[in-house]
Order: structure tokens, then sequence, then C-alpha cells
């Protein structure tokens, strides 16, 4: 009876045990480079692919903001109580370390009471926007692993933009945006991560799902990374394989969870109604009390060690490999082409171990782009064959259209060259000269083309004005619609409401109603004008 009922609670334990565990261990950790095995040769090494142990980033971070002096207490000043927003008596005061909220306190250790937070100023120079850039910079590769997690100590902001760069901080892009009005903010739909599918994994959203006013539980805000995972392994990523098969073959994909830095932009705090209470701007502000930034430095599955000396990230390469990444292949063992490892067969993957160099013809300096060379007998010179890492050129030294030059990498880095990411609608062409800029269509500016001159309106492309506010204005009651028609009564037609419909019919009469007023019609009305001005008066 005992050993029934103990078989019985060991299966539920393993019932249970198998939902609640979020990461099977059939995964494999990729925690070894290499190992001894016996042969009949002998002991010789396997190899395997590696990757260094996930672990919270925020202790490698450097944070800058922008503007440097938006923190406050710098004159000391009095904000509102975060849950009685009319409660204006707590101070903020920079010389005090019990009243200072500098931006270290983002990523100190939480659980403290009271909790400690970074706080911006006051919106007192309200209607100039309260505008913050929290950068967070690594000045390394890493690859995320767990969701983006920003805990407000404030409400949260009504829009915000999340956004990544991969060439430490020189180019951005946005990850995805927040706000109380998606469409309204950033002419956008709402949606949310669950809306996406392994076709549009990708997709840049507007969310409103964490945007609210002061509410206690509505302080925090994601950025869903296992969301997007389970796409590919499963709701409860028991799949792995299938993610990882993803990752090896698709590098958008791979990029897309790669990063070199962050950057926070607070747009607009947390306003809670319509309007701006002007009579209480020290109630609006932004308070951050933690924010969570989970990765592994990016080693291209060639080391487990990622050391952190002198302020900087490294990867302590295996597989005979060298470089920040583990991204070439070191000297004397260029024998074939350098390839990162792959996660794939489970559990222990492909190392693509670097080999030992045979002899290659002539001068083959390919910057490590290419191990192939080819002589060109009418040219009597040696070019390098199939270079990578979006590179072209007799020596692999010049980037292929669509990318431009990365001016703070070495010629032999593999993110030598940085894709154009012109905006398809709105640029000529998808390349981009040596600064990455594009070449803009008529009316469109920015250097990706996306941004729309004056006089002009983004639909599918900047196109010109129709009506405005300003210059083009809709006649005879009419009203803009964005810009890009009017809406006429029902008696007016043309682009600007300027016709009577019933002359387009020709039947216009004065027993109609219409036209038979200089009221209505803007001919007559300039007639009659006239006429008054130049009568002279009769008393």
């Amino acid at each position: 009876m005992y050993l029934s009922r103990f078989l019985s609670i060991h299966a539920l334990w393993v019932t249970v045990s198998s939902v609640m565990q979020p990461y099977p261990l059939v995964w494999g950790h990729y925690d070894v480079c290499k190992t001894q095995i016996y042969t009949e040769e002998g002991k010789v090494w396997d190899y395997m692919a590696c990757q260094p142990e996930s672990t919270d980033m925020t202790k490698y971070l450097k944070v800058k903001l922008d503007p440097p002096d938006i923190t406050c207490g710098d004159p000391p000043e009095t904000f509102c109580a975060m849950g009685n927003p009319y409660m204006c008596n707590n101070e903020c005061d920079a010389s005090t370390p019990e009243l200072a909220h500098p931006p270290e306190l983002m990523f100190d250790f939480e659980g403290r009471h009271p909790s400690t937070f970074w706080q911006s100023a006051t919106w007192k120079d309200y209607p100039k926007p309260l505008q913050v850039n929290i950068t967070l910079s690594w000045s390394k590769t890493i690859e995320l692993t767990d969701n983006i997690v920003i805990t407000f100590e404030s409400g949260r902001p009504d829009q915000m933009i999340l956004e990544k760069s991969l060439d430490y901080g020189r180019t951005w892009q946005p990850y995805q945006y927040y706000a109380t009005d998606c469409l309204d903010a950033f002419h956008m739909d709402p949606k949310s991560v669950k809306d996406l599918s392994q076709h549009t994994v990708l997709e840049i959203i507007c969310t409103e799902e964490y945007s609210t006013g002061y509410m206690t539980n509505s302080k925090i805000i994601h950025f869903e990374i296992k969301d997007r995972f389970a796409f590919f392994a499963g709701p409860w990523l028991r799949n792995m394989a299938s993610l990882y098969g993803q990752l090896d073959t698709t590098k958008k994909l791979r990029d897309f969870f790669t990063v070199t830095d962050l950057r926070i932009r607070l747009l607009r705090p947390a306003v809670g109604e319509i309007f701006v209470d002007e009579l209480h701007l020290a109630r609006y502000f932004y308070a951050i009390s933690d924010i969570k930034v989970h990765g592994r430095c990016k080693c291209n599955l060639h080391a487990t060690v990622c050391v952190y000396d002198n302020s900087k990230l490294t990867c302590e390469c295996e597989h005979n490999t060298t470089g920040p990444d583990c991204g070439k292949c070191k000297k004397n063992y260029q024998g074939r082409p350098w390839s990162p490892g792959s996660y794939l067969p489970i559990p222990k993957g492909t190392a693509n171990t670097c080999i030992p160099s045979i002899s290659s013809i002539g001068n083959c300096e390919c910057f490590g782009h290419s191990n192939r060379c080819s002589y060109i007998d009418l040219l009597n010179t040696v070019i390098c064959v199939s270079c990578k890492h979006n590179t072209r050129g007799q020596h692999c030294e010049l980037c292929r259209l669509g990318y431009f030059r990365n001016a703070s990498a070495q010629l032999d880095d593999e993110n030598v060259c940085i894709e154009c990411y012109c905006n398809p609608l709105g640029s000529v062409h998808d390349r981009c000269n040596g600064s990455g800029f594009c070449e803009c269509k008529t009316g469109t500016t920015g250097p990706k083309c996306d941004e729309c001159l004056p006089g002009n309106s983004w639909h599918y492309g900047c196109q010109p004005n129709v009506c405005d506010n300003e210059l083009l204005h809709c006649q005879n009651g009419g009203t803009c619609h964005n810009n890009v028609r009017c809406l006429c009564p029902a008696a007016y037609t043309g682009i600007l409401c300027e016709k009577l419909r019933c002359e387009e019919a020709g039947s216009c009469s004065s027993d109609s109603g219409q036209g038979s007023s200089p009221q209505g019609h803007p001919t007559l009305l300039l007639l009659t004008a006239l006429l008054v001005t130049a009568s002279p008066l009769v008393f």
C-alpha cells in the first residue's frame, strides 16, 4: 500500500513539475565548448556549440540621460504624492541623499522600504514637452533572453518608445511603441503581441496595454521576449528545436533579439485626463524604480565565458576563434570560412570550429570576410570570393548595396556594414550614402525617408496636402479630413468645396434656392463686396 501511494505521489510530482518547468532540461545548456572522448585512436577533443549563461545585464551597463540635467533636485523642487496627485509637499533635493533620486537607483537592489527610484524634474515648463531619453549601453553585442521589464514609481507614461541599436548607438530602430491612444500618438492601430504570428513576429507594434494613469497596480511595462519565442517553441517553450532552427537560419530573427544599446524615450508623462491641469504641474513627472534586462554576451556559440574587465565585456573565445564576439578565425586557423556555431542538433549543437590554414594563392587579404580567393589572369590580380558580412570588393573592403560602412568598426569586424533600413514608401531605392542617409522621394525627408516635409502628410508615403487649416482652407463650410480631401456640404463639390453641385448638373435656377444670393456663391459674394466698396456713401 505504501509503495503504491509513493508511486502515485511520485507520478503526481512528475506531472506537476513538467507543467511548472518553463525551460525543459532537454534543451541542452550549451555550457561546455569541448570535452575529451575516447576513440580507437585514443583520447580526442569533441567540440560542441557553447554560450555564456543568461544573466541580469543591468550589472554591466552604462546609463545616460538626455537632457543631462533632467533629474530632479538641482535646484530642489516639490512634487505631488504618487497616490494623491493633489498632495504636493514632497521634496526632491540632489544635495540630500535621503531626498535625491539619481539614475543609478533604477538599477539598485529592489525590495527596500521605502522604495528607491530615479525621478525627473516636474512639468513646470508646460506646454513645452517633458521628454527624456534613457540610454542603456553595454559596449558589447548582447542577446536578449527574457522580457525587458520597466517598473515605474510614477504613473506609466501616456507616450513612450523603446528603441534598440546594433551599432553602439550610431543608429536606432524602434522596438515597440506605447501609448494611451496609439492612433492619436503614433498614427498606428493598437495591437498586442498576441495579435502577431510566426510570420509577423518581427512587426513593430504600438500597444495600449501598458499605458494608464495613477493606479498602484499599474506600474510595470513589458517588452515581451518570451511571448515572441513562443510562436516557434510553443506556449510552454517546449519545442526549442523549432526556435533554435529559426535562429540558426533566419538572420533577421536572430538580429531582432540582439542589441548593443537600448533607449527608452519618454515622450509624455501620465496625465490621467484629457487636459493637463496647469494649476498643479508638480503632479506630472517620470519616476522609474527598476529596469530588468536579461541576456547574455553574443559569442556566436564559440564561448561559455564573458569576462567583465575594465568596464568592458569580452568573450573568451574557443574553437580557434577570436574577436569581440568570436566572429572570425584566429591567424593560421583559416582553413575554411568562419561560421557561427549551431544550436542543432539538440542537445550539443555543432561547433563549426576553425581549422588550420592550408596554402593559399598570392595575397588573399579579405579582412576576415572570406577565406577564398581567385586569380584573374586578365587583370593579373587576386580577388576575394564569396565575401560575407554584407561586404564586397576585391578585398571585401566595400559594403553591399543597401548597406553602409560602420565608422566605429574596423574593417575586419563582422558588423562593418550596417543595413540602410530606408523606408520603402519614402525612399527612391533601398541604398544609402556613406553616412546612412537614404535618397528621399519628393515631399519626404529624414535620414531614413520616414518623415514628411511641411505641406505634406504621410499616407502610404508623403503626399501633398490637398487641404489644411493654414493656407488651403475648405470653403463653404467644408471640413478638411486628414489633409487629403475636403468633406463638403451636400450643396457643394470641388477640391475645396468651391463649386455648387447644381452647376455641374446644369440645373441651377433662381427658384432652386441655390446661387440666388451673394451668400450662396463665392463669385457673387466678391462682386457684392466690390460694389459696396466702390459706391459713395449717401446721407
